[in-house]
């Protein structure tokens, strides 16, 4: 009951395993959800498990009401407890299509996973989180929001994957600034250009202009592992007085330059 319990939705792989990686070193015991089958995430499971961690895998869509209650159904017969939330699941349009052509299904399926399933996942952890600090005092609870430079950078080739994005900055500020009086921060990180199965199809386009222009201050691919130790270090509780704060992990992308 000492260790703390983090749920990392998509923590199968990409971004999400890299940061289960990082709080199963930090100690944490881990849930990991997402849509594959449980023979999928195997390896993964056993390599948490190797540092240490008691580790559930939940299959389910977040995009799901029924899914999500099920997930937390199981993390409290497991656990019978949550410490830290990371909604890390996303998904990229699976054509790229300019906005004065893409389709509406497109956009409903991506609002549906990358912004109304964390919204109301959160919702409902929040809740749970608020209720095991009013039944123990020492109880801690932190919810991370991994979102995207596409909050702010635009590519009009894949406009909904923009929009979700910039709603889940949102989304973090509006719960980091309700859940303020029950000392539960939100934070969101935002990656730049991350070499994970998502970028996978245009990583030509991506080494290009990573190696070839003047785009990133660092000139490399960011690692789930970057996002991974980042997001441990806040877990740990390594930035007090800053809830509701954007960390962007970009390689210095955004960064206004001359």
């Amino acid at each position: 009951m000492s260790k703390k319990v983090a749920l990392v939705t998509g923590g199968g792989r990409g971004i999400g395993f890299g940061i289960c990686e990082k709080l199963a070193a930090e100690g944490f015991d881990l849930v990991l959800s997402g849509r594959s089958e449980a023979s999928k995430v195997t390896e993964s499971v056993a390599k948490l498990e190797s540092f240490g961690a008691e580790v559930l895998y939940c299959r389910g869509d977040v995009s799901s009401a029924a899914d999500r209650a099920t997930m937390l159904a199981e993390i409290r017969q497991r656990f019978g407890r949550l410490n830290l939330l990371v909604n890390n699941a996303g998904v990229a349009p699976q054509v790229r299509a300019d906005i004065l052509e893409a389709s509406e299904e497109s956009f409903e399926r991506i609002m549906k996973i990358n912004l109304q399933g964390p919204y109301f996942l959160t919702q409902a952890c929040a809740n749970w989180m608020i209720a095991q600090q009013q039944a123990n005092e020492s109880f801690s609870g932190c919810i991370i929001n991994i979102g995207s430079i596409s909050a702010t950078v635009v590519s009009p080739n894949r406009g909904d994957y923009c929009v979700s994005k910039a709603g889940l900055g949102m989304m973090s500020s509006l719960f980091a600034a309700r859940l303020g009086e029950f000392s539960i921060p939100v934070y969101e990180i935002r990656p730049g250009i991350i070499e994970t199965e998502m970028t996978s199809s245009v990583s030509k386009k991506y080494d290009h202009l990573i190696n070839d222009t003047e785009l990133l201050i660092e000139k490399r691919w960011g690692l789930p592992e970057d996002i991974g130790k980042l997001t441990a270090s806040i877990a740990r509780g390594d930035m007090p007085y800053a809830s509701g704060q954007v960390i962007y992990v970009d390689g210095g992308l955004t960064m206004k330059r001359l």
